[in-house]
């Protein structure tokens, strides 16, 4: 498991394992990684010893044997409960520190020489506190800093609990401060080069450079995790925009087509306040107070849905956003929020369609549609906003929608959409008319079928 801060996290609800968690396993797999590579130098050295004594009579001493074998026992028994229940986050740190400290005694306890007179101390000389440094290094591949400097840290110790053990048990030692200030060849012969020469300074010194290295190791590994978290935290928040914008598309693909919804998401400026030249296309459902009299409220919300829902796949069909519904009815733009190849066209196709699509309904509807400029834009506070569009070419489809109940036309529009046509569709003028709020009458159009 991980250090104290990331065993206290618990885990999150989402789909996809949060930071912490990645962080987790990247450790586990790091710690896993080093005990593999310890597990696997023993295993070799033990290897090793046991071909020597088998062909040689080369004197192997037991107690190199039986510590390359409890490395490679801890090592099997680490390797085998890491990222399981039996975990456990103290664990590393008493499998590293068992190491350290089985090393520093192997110094004690291992004699230099079989004669009693050598003393133990040529072991610091002859070989040296570098037998430890695999191990701090290893305990980096962890990514965990706080086991570097554990593993410095308890190197240091049992460094110098060996050394005082041994020096403890001489009858005489001497160090660097024994020799004089002017000292000769002959005193660094018989002081430096004595058996007796323990050198403190230079325990002092091999201690101080693993510690320090320790540190600036902890270090890196501390800075590692930064860049790990921050980059986890870019693509959690990369992963949150691409899944609102997915979201975001998916809702718009209701009543869009993919492919505009995808421009939509994707241009920042879409829904952004603007003006321009579109066509506007209301529908309202005709005498909708009198067919939901009497009929269950449940039922009449079904067919509701059912019926508004196939008129937005067809305005959608014909390049139009369904920019709101509005009860019994829909609210739908040609050429905003984005700009297709004519908005008119399209707008009196999608009219059509719906009236033929109440065929198949107990509906009749009224399509008003109305050609001009259009201002849109989002509206709304950070937390909940809409896309909306207003202006006098809103409001002149609104009337033209209405007035289908006067002249008796399931479809009216203005002259600006009239004009727009293609030859696919015949428009007759119906004259002039007043329209309510709006100052002058305006010339109103039908197609000829109607």
């Amino acid at each position: 498991m991980s250090d104290q801060p990331v065993d206290s996290l618990t885990g999150s609800d989402s789909a996809l394992p949060s930071a912490a968690e990645r962080y987790v396993v990247a450790e586990q797999q790091g710690l896993r990684l080093a005990i593999i590579c310890r597990t696997a130098i023993a295993a070799a050295g033990l290897i090793y010893l046991l071909a020597v004594t088998a062909v040689t009579e080369y004197d192997i001493r037991s107690a190199s044997m039986a510590a390359l074998a409890i490395f490679v026992i801890t090592g099997i028994g680490h390797i085998s409960v890491i990222g399981t229940r039996y975990d456990r986050w103290w664990l590393k740190f008493a499998i590293y520190a068992l190491d350290v400290i089985i090393i520093c005694a192997l110094f004690v306890i291992i004699p230099i020489s079989r004669a009693h007179e050598v003393p133990q101390i040529i072991a610091f000389r002859a070989y040296g506190i570098y037998y430890l440094f695999p191990f701090v290094v290893m305990s980096a591949l962890s990514l965990s800093w706080r086991l570097v400097i554990w593993t410095g840290a308890v190197a240091v110790v049992s460094w110098w609990a060996a050394f005082l053990w041994i020096v403890s048990d001489m009858e005489q030692t001497y160090s660097w401060a024994d020799i004089p200030p002017a000292a000769t060849r002959a005193d660094y012969e018989n002081i430096f080069l004595s058996i007796d020469f323990i050198g403190r300074g230079n325990r002092i010194e091999e201690t101080g450079f693993l510690f320090v290295g320790a540190l600036i190791l902890a270090l890196v590994v501390y800075r590692a995790r930064k860049v790990f978290f921050a980059q986890i935290e870019a693509e959690e928040i990369q992963r949150q925009e691409r899944n609102a914008r997915l979201k975001v598309t998916q809702t718009l693909g209701r009543f869009v087509p993919e492919e505009i919804a995808e421009q939509i998401v994707a241009d920042d400026g879409a829904l952004a306040p603007s003006e321009k030249h579109g066509t506007i296309l209301i529908m309202d459902i005709a005498g909708f107070s009198t067919y939901a009299a009497g009929k269950p409220p449940a039922d009449v919300i079904t067919n509701l849905n059912r019926f508004l829902a196939d008129c937005a796949d067809i305005i959608a069909s014909h390049s139009g956003v369904v920019i709101s519904f509005t009860g019994d009815g829909l609210l739908a733009s040609f050429n905003i929020p984005l700009d297709i190849d004519q908005p008119e066209q399209s707008a009196i196709n999608a009219a059509n369609e719906l009236v033929a699509a109440t065929g198949e309904t107990d509906f009749d509807i009224r399509v008003g549609i109305a050609s001009g400029p259009i201002a849109s834009g989002s509206i709304g506070s950070t937390e909940r906003m809409a896309f909306t569009v207003y202006g006098t070419t809103v409001n002149r489809a609104a009337r033209l929608e209405n007035l289908c109940k006067e002249l008796k036309k399931p479809i009216l529009f203005d002259q600006s959409t009239s004009q727009k046509l293609d030859s696919s569709s015949t428009s007759v003028s119906l004259g002039n008319h007043a329209l309510r709020g709006v100052s002058d009458s305006e010339q109103v159009f039908s197609l000829a079928q109607d």
